[in-house]
């Protein structure tokens, strides 16, 4: 059930891993970390996840190619993926190979802003 699901954080930056998973706390759901690609593909398998925080540049596996797995993999492909990177561009609607993100975040990002982000595409898959 959708209503019980963890969210995924995915960052390689520790600081960032922390300040994305304190954002998401008041949402009052298991907030699960990943430090690349590859181990959020595993943790979304294991755990299917109601939506990832999806970190764009990062060691072992970026997020361009974790978002391409994810998307493939009938397992994964309707979570939600949020492509978090300080990289304006993907912002702005410059996506090679994020199109099929939900929803892309700039950093530095407000923290309330991203909650309340999250908290509309959970509601949206609740009432789908």
């Amino acid at each position: 059930m959708l209503a019980d699901k963890p969210i995924l954080v995915v960052d390689d930056e520790p600081h960032m891993r922390r300040v994305t998973e304190l954002s998401m706390k008041p949402l009052g759901r298991r907030v699960l970390i990943a430090s690349d690609g590859l181990e959020a593909i595993s943790i979304a398998r294991r755990e299917k996840p109601c939506v990832i925080l999806l970190d764009h540049l990062m060691p072992i596996m970026d997020g361009k190619a974790a978002l391409s797995a994810l998307k493939n993999d009938p397992d994964t492909r309707d979570i939600p993926v949020v492509i978090i990177s300080s990289r304006g561009q993907l912002a702005v609607g410059h996506y090679d190979g994020f199109e099929n993100a939900t929803l892309f975040v700039s950093k530095p990002f407000s923290p309330t802003m991203l909650r309340q982000e999250i908290q509309r595409l959970i509601q949206t898959a609740l009432s789908a």
